[in-house]
């Protein structure tokens, strides 16, 4: 899948004493499932819970969703613990042998409302995900906030790249139907949102397991003509290699559509891709980054990047380092390589642990230095942002800008005037 670091949990949705909070590792896919599982617990009248959706696409991940449940045991000692998320699916036996833990709940599971509401189920309730042929899209009013909303289209992955676990976690890749994205979408811009993020697990594949298998380009179409209301569509992390001729132009020529992709290239050299069992070569990302940037210049590129992949030599290393340069990123998410157990990349020759964290260090630094650059384009220009936060928002590539508190609300579209940055978030004023 392409993800997002694993490095850590969301903070807690505040509750009522005795209430239910969700303690989120991973993806912005978890974190909107998060919201739904919430509120189907709430729904349920369940009290006391605390809910740990877990990540899985690294060892640490999984590390610190142990170490979490361990520390909300001593901290909550009377609440049930109940763990759930891709680290719960893949191996549930793993948290029933933890003493701290009082349910162990599937990934389909976990997004029945009936689920939440069998507090005297068995102990154990995760069923086979590759099962699994539907998504149901739910709807949520943002990630615990009023600045953008997420709309789940897709979920799971058909792909099998060597070193993911994912698939496992998610199951096999399946569709939220056009009519209801769009109505949900349609609900949301009523409630007053003005941005809307499409996620899931491998989104450029919606399509291709519904009548006539449409691409994605058509669902943003169809999301644009039947949405007229909303002003900013975001997607999330993208695979490159599936970009149809209809998302091509609407990225490049549609306003509406935020100038701003990530990318899962995960390597720069040719062997190492390979290897991953990836779809595309290092060519293959430059000439998209390049063909996106000769049509829309203001674009800007992240991208998941792995350290030390199994085999990787200095050499394969660079030419990964140089990527960043050639596809001119600005936003990195690095991985340390982490061999997931039951995975082909598991069973390759493996790098010493010092350097696998010495190349992530130095991609990590290489990241910072393209961020720098990004930013340096900003200064002493002029552009719309959204508001996420009171003194913080970003702008329509996703550049975090630091504004003096005033008096625009979460949600709102304002005029910012960039003045400088610090290296990781540019400074501004609200223009008049």
């Amino acid at each position: 899948m392409p993800p997002q670091p694993g490095g850590g949990p969301a903070e807690p949705r505040e509750s009522a004493p005795g209430g239910v909070d969700v303690v989120t590792f991973g993806c912005r896919l978890n974190a909107y499932e998060s919201e739904v599982v919430k509120g189907h617990a709430e729904a349920a009248g369940r009290e006391n819970l605390v809910i740990v959706n877990t990540c899985a696409v690294t060892g640490e991940a999984v590390r610190q969703a142990r170490q979490a449940i361990r520390r909300l045991r001593r901290e909550r000692p009377g609440a049930r613990i109940s763990v759930t998320g891709c680290a719960a699916q893949i191996d549930p036996d793993m948290f029933a042998a933890m003493p701290e833990v009082d349910e162990i709940v599937g990934n389909h599971e976990k997004m029945q409302a009936d689920a939440w509401s069998a507090v005297d189920a068995e102990r154990v309730r995760v069923n086979d995900i590759m099962s699994v042929r539907e998504t149901a899209g739910h709807l949520i009013e943002g990630l615990g906030g009023r600045a953008r909303a997420y709309v789940q289209v897709q979920n799971g992955c058909d792909h099998r790249c060597t070193f993911c676990v994912i698939p496992y976690g998610r199951g096999n890749s399946r569709s939220v139907p056009a009519g209801d994205v769009v109505e949900q979408i349609k609900t949301l811009t009523g409630n007053g949102f003005q941005e809307v993020v499409l996620t899931g697990v491998d989104i450029t594949s919606w399509g291709a397991d519904l009548p006539g298998a449409p691409t994605l380009g058509a669902l943003v179409r169809r999301i644009l003509k039947g949405a007229p209301d909303l002003a900013r569509l975001r997607l999330s992390s993208i695979d490159a290699v599936e970009i149809d001729d209809e998302l091509f132009d609407f990225v490049t020529d549609e306003p509406r559509v935020m100038p701003h992709l990530h990318l899962s290239l995960q390597a720069g050299d040719d062997l190492i891709l390979k290897r991953m069992k990836r779809r595309h070569l290092r060519d293959d990302a430059i000439r998209l980054c390049a063909r996106l940037r000769a049509r829309r210049p203001e674009i800007a590129f992240g991208a998941d990047l792995i350290a030390g992949f199994p085999t990787e030599t200095d050499a394969m290393f660079a030419n990964t380092l140089a990527l960043v340069d050639d596809c001119d990123l600005a936003f990195l998410h690095v991985f340390p390589f982490s061999p997931r157990p039951g995975t082909p990349a598991a069973r390759m020759p493996q790098l010493e642990k010092a350097a696998i964290k010495d190349r992530a260090a130095r991609l990590r630094a290489k990241g910072d230095a393209a961020l720098t650059r990004h930013l340096d384009r900003h200064v002493g220009a002029t552009a719309d942002a959204l508001v996420e936060r009171a003194g913080f928002a970003r702008l329509a590539d996703f550049s975090a800008v630091r504004l003096p508190a005033g008096p625009a609300r979460d949600g709102a579209l304002v005029r910012v005037r960039v003045t400088g940055h610090d290296g990781g978030e540019l400074a501004g004023d609200v223009a008049e």
